[in-house]
């Protein structure tokens, strides 16, 4: 199979789908390998380490879409990329489709294959491709927090940890999966006072056993969330219904309570968002105010960190891309019922039940996809 690397176009993006490691893995098993000259640039790897690994450099982006049976990415397709797909093209990236139907109307209308990473899951019920940007996001998450609760930021002039003699600051994490249980990592390291809510016991058991007394657990309510959202000064929000819209947990009467400078981090802004004042922003412009309190949603918070999340997206997505390229799409889809439930549109269909009904559009079930 010849695989397809485009340079990512999306604002402030420097990840690149496939490190020269993985192209050479492939080129290893008999396939082609096409990368977009300076795909890699920005976070420092030259065309010549590409075509070492035995890739080839293409001139630019629609010689790749042209040849390539198969596209891998790491953002969403843009509108000029979505134009040069075509029918039985397997994509492979992130997709978040069910907070944009423009997207998945493009892609349906090129009736490519659109497999998203985010609905990937493995044998634990987990989701292994979005877990390397999870993490990345969720330790970001307290880190840009951080500097947002700074005076100069337009916070409220918070140290995170406080100093002897001064309390710490408040920091609420909304989401005790991989995004929460990276953020209250960072944040304790950082010596806040740091509360997890979420509404799985056992989730929140295994938070107390791995973290101890240093963290403080709550169970999901609308009366919890609001009694801690009010008072604190940095609010994560970590939420995520695989392939679905995020449900809109702090609401506006919430944010107004709040204290003049507090920060919001929406870290599910990819799936429209926790808050119900949150907008997509990007890393040049990441921030904005409300009712004062700092928003902070940026859509593609891993690019921030682009070398660092190349390399661990890398790791997680190279067996499937290897099973993909090796099998053709139906039979790898076919074999691995994990793999399965990462196609989100095929032939002009929707075949992720939850992306159609966050969308209003019909849905056909994968098993139908895959007999035809």
């Amino acid at each position: 199979m010849l695989v397809g690397v485009p340079k990512e176009i999306k604002k402030m993006e420097n990840r690149v789908g496939l490190v020269p490691a993985s192209g050479r893995e492939l080129v290893h098993h008999g396939h082609k390998v096409l990368v977009e000259r300076n795909a890699g640039a920005g976070i420092g790897i030259t065309d010549k380490a590409y075509e070492k690994a035995g890739a080839r450099i293409a001139k630019g982006a629609a010689e790749v879409f042209r040849k390539a049976d198969m596209i891998v990415k790491v953002k969403e397709p843009q509108a000029p990329e979505i134009q040069m797909l075509r029918k039985g093209q397997v994509l492979f990236t992130y997709l978040h489709l069910a907070a944009d139907k423009e997207q998945t109307l493009g892609l349906m209308k090129s009736k490519s294959v659109a497999i998203a990473y985010e609905t990937v899951t493995d044998a634990r019920g987990g989701l292994p491709l979005l877990a390397p940007m999870s993490e990345v996001a969720g330790r970001m998450a307290v880190q840009a927090g951080a500097h947002c609760l700074e005076k100069a930021q337009g916070g409220s002039g918070v140290l995170l940890g406080g100093v002897p003699g001064v309390p710490a600051a408040k920091v609420i994490i909304i989401g005790g999966g991989v995004v929460g249980t990276n953020a209250a990592r960072m944040a304790m390291g950082l010596e806040a006072a740091v509360t997890v809510i979420d509404k799985s016991l056992s989730r929140l058991y295994a938070l107390d056993l791995q973290f101890g007394a240093k963290l403080n657990t709550r169970y999901s309510t609308v009366d919890a969330i609001e009694e801690l959202v009010v008072g604190a000064d940095l609010v994560v929000g970590a939420v995520l219904v695989p392939g679905a819209a995020a449900p809109k947990l702090v609401t506006r009467k919430m944010i107004k309570r709040m204290r003049p400078g507090s920060v919001l981090v929406d870290v599910a802004i990819d799936q429209g968002g926790c808050f119900e004042t949150s907008k997509p922003t990007t890393h040049d412009a990441p921030t904005y105010v409300v009712d004062g309190v700092v928003h902070y949603c940026v859509a593609n918070m891993p690019g921030g960190v682009a070398r660092t999340s190349t390399f661990a997206l890398n790791n997680a997505t190279l067996p499937f891309v290897l099973a993909l390229a090796g099998k053709g799409w139906r039979k790898a889809l076919s074999d691995d019922v994990h793999l399965r439930r990462g196609l989100n549109v095929c032939d002009g269909q929707v075949a992720y039940p939850a992306v159609a009904e966050a969308l209003g559009l019909k849905h056909r079930p994968v098993e139908q996809v895959l007999k035809h």
